[in-house]
């Protein structure tokens, strides 16, 4: 999960926060439920065109698929049209990773501690057969860390987070990406579809994609 010694000792901030949160009675601070509800709609489209199957939701706040509500009255398996739904969810215990035919992840990256970024994208990459779909914040949080620090830790802007996919998909040419940049709350910048495979079967040299 994270390999760096100040990525670990934030780890353990993060399920601590939840374990007082379940304490408390009070909602998963690090739900991603919100953010998915909003992006329900493309991301639906996005699996179908991708004919998605299987997908593993891998966040740190994670949201149950099988809850009636998601749109309406049904789940968000229904919705989405998925036969296998894994989820990996570090701040409660769960891990069901496995190779799938797309890797979900929202609300996320932008907790992590920058040294352990590289190896976490390169393991989505690395679980996904066809696609990986990300969205992470470029602005800071409402809410702060129990030292008094903000807990979007890593604060860059989308090129940055486009470099960084870039860097790791050539490595995966037959994944394709799609990345969402929130510049505010609600505010989405969402790159272009695309895939190293593009570049590697381009004529040319020159990648603008």
């Amino acid at each position: 999960m994270v390999s760096s010694v100040k990525g670990s000792e934030l780890f353990e901030v993060y399920k601590a926060m939840g374990r007082e949160a379940h304490r408390k009675g009070n909602r998963e601070p690090f739900s991603n439920d919100l953010e998915i509800r909003a992006f329900r709609e493309p991301i639906r489209n996005m699996l179908k065109e991708f004919r998605i199957s299987s997908l593993l939701d891998y966040s740190y706040g994670g949201y149950n698929y099988n809850s009636p509500g998601f749109d309406g009255q049904t789940t968000a398996r229904n919705y989405f049209e998925l036969k296998d739904v894994y989820r990996f969810v570090p701040t409660r215990d769960v891990d069901q990773r496995r190779k799938v035919d797309a890797v979900l992840s929202f609300d996320m990256l932008q907790r992590m501690f920058i040294a352990d970024l590289p190896g976490l994208v390169r393991e989505m990459f690395s679980l996904s057969d066809r696609l990986l779909i990300v969205n992470t914040a470029c602005y800071a949080a409402r809410s702060a860390l129990p030292n008094g620090e903000n807990e979007h830790v890593t604060v860059r802007p989308p090129q940055w987070w486009k470099g960084l996919f870039d860097a790791v998909a050539v490595e995966f040419p037959a994944v394709s990406v799609w990345l969402i940049c929130n510049i505010s709350w609600r505010t989405p910048m969402a790159f272009e579809v695309y895939s190293a495979a593009d570049w590697l079967s381009s004529p040319t040299f020159v990648t603008t994609k």
